[in-house]
């Protein structure tokens, strides 16, 4: 259990996500004396779950949170970063995208490359005043593409990618 809860909080964590946690559960999976206490299907519910978990609370409260604290004095410039990286994901997500917003935002957060996860791309829908429910689709979607995606190549052997040896 201690296991699937250690992968679950690192699901959450940004710009690591699930990108991150998959193959911290392949490696667990490797490490154990008995393979069958860590179930992979499992495992990926569990990441999944916590991967998007924060989502409902980026969308409505992080922008807010983040113009708040952009002139505090300790916090400020990672604010600042954050709200810029927003602004700049949105923007390209709506310039590449068009009419095919929504189909854009999945692939943004399904292709596994550093800071286009679940967080970012529910950061820049909240941006662009998307529609909550057709956003949680698409980051669904996109959790779900990038997970195939990452497990496929752990499941290769290309766990050294993530930083897993």
């Amino acid at each position: 259990m201690k296991n699937y809860l250690y992968v679950f909080l690192i699901s959450m964590i940004p710009l690591i996500e699930l990108r991150g946690a998959i193959p911290v559960a392949y490696t667990i999976k490797a490490a154990a004396e008995n393979p069958d206490s860590f179930n992979l299907l499992t495992a990926y519910i569990v990441i999944a779950i916590g991967n998007m978990l924060p989502v409902p609370f980026i969308f409505f409260f992080a922008r807010r949170v983040l113009e708040w604290g952009k002139d505090k004095r300790y916090i400020g410039r990672f604010f600042t970063w954050c709200l810029n990286k927003g602004e700049k994901g949105g923007a390209k997500l709506q310039a590449k995208a068009g009419r095919g917003l929504y189909v854009a935002l999945l692939l943004f957060v399904g292709i596994p490359l550093p800071g286009t996860g679940a967080w970012t791309g529910t950061l820049a829908a909240s941006f662009l005043d998307m529609d909550f429910k057709k956003s949680v689709l698409a980051v669904v979607g996109g959790v779900a593409l990038a997970g195939i995606i990452v497990g496929v190549l752990c499941t290769l052997g290309f766990g050294a990618l993530f930083g897993i040896h």
